[in-house]
């Protein structure tokens, strides 16, 4: 599985906010880019049960206002929003932890915009790991979902797992983790503190720290 790198992680644009959620301290995380594709393809693929494995995780339910849905090996929840081409929004539950996230889509001349945010409430996991542990695996998501829109070749999982312990595949997760760091500096978080919690993340997503600490997907 071939992916520049560089060129795929530059086509995003991060950001990290901090603020207060039912009177609790919060932090979402934001990714946007553009795609070559109409905004009524592009609605289709992030929200067709069909369409969705192709570039991500095999998923079930019932995919409209209301439902429910599970994502094969992660996050379950409730769809909570739903304006077709333009958003959704659902719970994103894994484990006891409960998130939230918000996919607005946008035409911009012969493209389509995705935007997504990811809210969390600030808990120890968030302290531990920090915007990373949801950002990279976002990183991930979208690279695949260019991959599918620009060939149509749905994701093979094997070769996928394969390519994210290659020297490849860490590349990504340790430019992504930096990238997530700047966001999460560029918020206002301490420079040393904002490093720690992405060395943390970075070195779990390379499969270099111990399988006994808590994975940062979890709080996600």
């Amino acid at each position: 599985m071939e992916i520049d790198v560089a060129r795929v992680l530059g086509l995003v644009t991060r950001s990290v906010k901090n603020f207060e959620k039912d009177g609790k301290p919060a932090s979402a995380v934001t990714l946007t880019r553009l795609y070559d594709t109409s905004v009524d393809d592009l609605w289709d693929a992030v929200t067709s049960k069909e369409r969705i494995p192709r570039w991500f995780l095999p998923v079930e339910g019932d995919l409209q206002l209301g439902g429910r849905y599970q994502l094969k090996g992660n996050a379950g929840g409730t769809i909570t929003a739903c304006t077709r081409p333009a958003h959704f929004a659902a719970t994103w539950e894994f484990g006891s932890a409960v998130s939230w996230i918000d996919v607005k889509l946008t035409a911009e001349r012969s493209q389509a915009r995705l935007t997504l945010e990811h809210t969390a409430i600030v808990e120890d996991h968030w302290n531990q790991f920090g915007p990373g542990a949801v950002g990279i695996g976002w990183d991930l998501a979208i690279a695949g979902l260019e991959r599918y829109l620009a060939t149509g070749a749905s994701v093979d999982h094997e070769t996928a797992e394969a390519w994210m312990v290659s020297p490849a595949g860490k590349d990504f997760m340790t430019r992504s983790g930096e990238y997530w760091r700047a966001a999460h500096v560029a918020s206002g978080v301490d420079p040393d503190t904002a490093k720690q919690r992405s060395d943390r993340t970075i070195a779990f997503y390379r499969g270099e720290m111990p399988p006994d600490i808590a994975h940062p997907g979890t709080g996600s």
